[in-house]
């Protein structure tokens, strides 16, 4: 079955546990692009993430190094990112620790990327680590939208009774 971006499919006559395919989130239903609305969302996690990163460069940065900071604002700021994306992006429900672990695969996977990078860009480049962690912060942003739509909180029609049926 061909289905647009805003289309769900209907279920088959007598069949009512196929489920809704791509629930939308507030964002989408208010901006009608998925993609606008996870650059939101994104962008207020990505300020925070940063803040966080910021807060704990400018706290321990010295003692600890920048990894440390890397770590602790990453640690602050991932349920608050899981939450914002699966109820104002993806709009989900059902499997929220599924969907937790899947997040935490593709933000660990984001995290990874951007541990190997800010070391290239500090410790062989020379950069400094705060305007290192902007930029490549817009790298990992682009690749986490993908994981997270295409495998974190992605429903396909099935019978599985733990999804939302379709009209619930």
């Amino acid at each position: 079955m061909v289905m647009q971006d805003d289309e769900t499919p209907d279920p088959a006559p007598g069949n009512q546990a196929i489920v809704d395919a791509q629930p939308t989130g507030p964002l989408m239903r208010l901006i009608g692009n998925q993609g606008v609305a996870f650059i939101l969302v994104g962008g207020f996690n990505t300020v925070l993430g940063t803040a966080w990163f910021v807060a704990w460069q400018l706290t321990v940065g010295e003692q600890l190094g920048y990894h440390a900071a890397i770590v602790f604002g990453y640690l602050c700021n991932v349920v608050t990112a899981f939450c914002t994306n699966r109820y104002l992006v993806f709009r989900v429900r059902g499997r929220i620790f599924r969907d937790f672990w899947r997040f935490v695969v593709v933000n660990s996977g984001a995290f990874v990327i951007n541990l190997a990078l800010m070391t290239v860009a500090v410790s062989i480049l020379g950069f400094t680590p705060i305007p290192s962690q902007l930029v490549i912060t817009l790298f990992t942003a682009g690749v986490s939208f993908f994981g997270y739509r295409d495998f974190s909180f992605r429903r396909s029609a099935s019978t599985d009774p733990s999804t939302p049926m379709k009209g619930k």
